[in-house]
């Protein structure tokens, strides 16, 4: 049995077109917010944060080279899959901000939504 997986870029990445500077992703910063208010829900997934540059490998050995952009949850095939994730191969993903949300409550007890 596996694991869902999370892969979120981590938080204070810097960005060589803008030397001295610090960023978050705008996509990650909700969901690293809905982890952070709940570590025992968050126990129950795997989460790795990478580093900006591109290749990210760790990425590219999940899916591929063409589906670098995070977040991305990685279900695993411990529960049910949902009819809308995308699918490669055998990997079931989602990429959408709000419906990774939407998954972390149904599948691990994390907080909706409102």
């Amino acid at each position: 049995m596996s694991r869902d997986v999370l892969l979120l870029l981590e938080a204070g990445f810097a960005d060589p077109a803008y030397p001295g500077q610090r960023f978050i992703c705008p996509d990650g910063a909700p969901i690293e917010g809905l982890l952070a208010g709940d570590s025992v829900s968050a126990a129950r997934l795997d989460i790795q944060r990478l580093p900006f540059p591109k290749p990210r490998q760790v990425v590219i050995d999940a899916l591929d080279a063409a589906h670098q952009s995070l977040p991305v949850l990685i279900l695993g095939d411990e529960q049910p899959l949902p009819a809308d994730v995308q699918t490669l191969g055998s990997k079931h993903f989602v990429t959408d901000t709000r419906r990774i949300l939407d998954l972390l409550a149904q599948r691990h007890g994390f907080p909706q939504v409102h």
